[in-house]
């Protein structure tokens, strides 16, 4: 059986670097954001939230275990999050990009077709990766307690209503 080491108490470990906010590309230019990013942010509000954070939010609240949810780009930029504590928001975008690739080349080369989500089940919970369209992800992330079948059911039509949140169309 394989032993999952856990950190020594007291240590903390920052998985990414950081890039201080509104800080230049190591290239001299400025960041691009996506029009699907910026036609997520002018949303008709809801009670403060964008109709985008909403539907984060509302996934939060129709599944238990659900600890929050993040829109990227598949590049690996926010979009929009629903993360009240807990991991950076942008690191899960990047962590949301970086796990899609993987299994975009594993359905490419196994050929079994476009990914429609993957998940990863630790010790201490789940990080599921959604395709909303093909440039666009919904990644969720969740506790121990996370029954992954009924957020399989819920995150199916929230992915579906961000698609047409943003104006494009969905993957499935």
């Amino acid at each position: 059986m394989t032993q999952f080491r856990r950190p020594a108490p007291g240590l903390t470990v920052d998985p990414l670097p950081r890039r201080s906010p509104g800080a230049r590309l190591d290239s001299g230019g400025e960041e691009n954001i996506p029009e699907e990013a910026l036609a997520a942010q002018s949303s008709v509000p809801a009670e403060g939230q964008s109709a985008v954070q909403a539907e984060l939010s509302s996934l939060r609240d129709r599944v238990p275990g659900v600890r929050g949810g993040v829109l990227a780009d598949v590049d690996g930029r926010l979009i929009s999050h629903d993360i009240a504590y807990g991991p950076e928001p942008r690191d899960l975008a990047v962590l949301a990009a970086t796990t899609y690739g993987l299994g975009r080349q594993c359905g490419l080369t196994l050929q079994q077709g476009p990914i429609r989500e993957l998940t990863v089940h630790s010790e201490q919970g789940y990080f599921v990766v959604y395709g909303v369209t093909d440039a666009i992800l919904l990644a969720v992330l969740g506790d121990d307690q996370l029954n992954a079948s009924w957020l399989h059911l819920e995150a199916g039509p929230v992915a579906a209503r961000l698609a047409d949140l943003l104006h494009v169309g969905g993957t499935t």
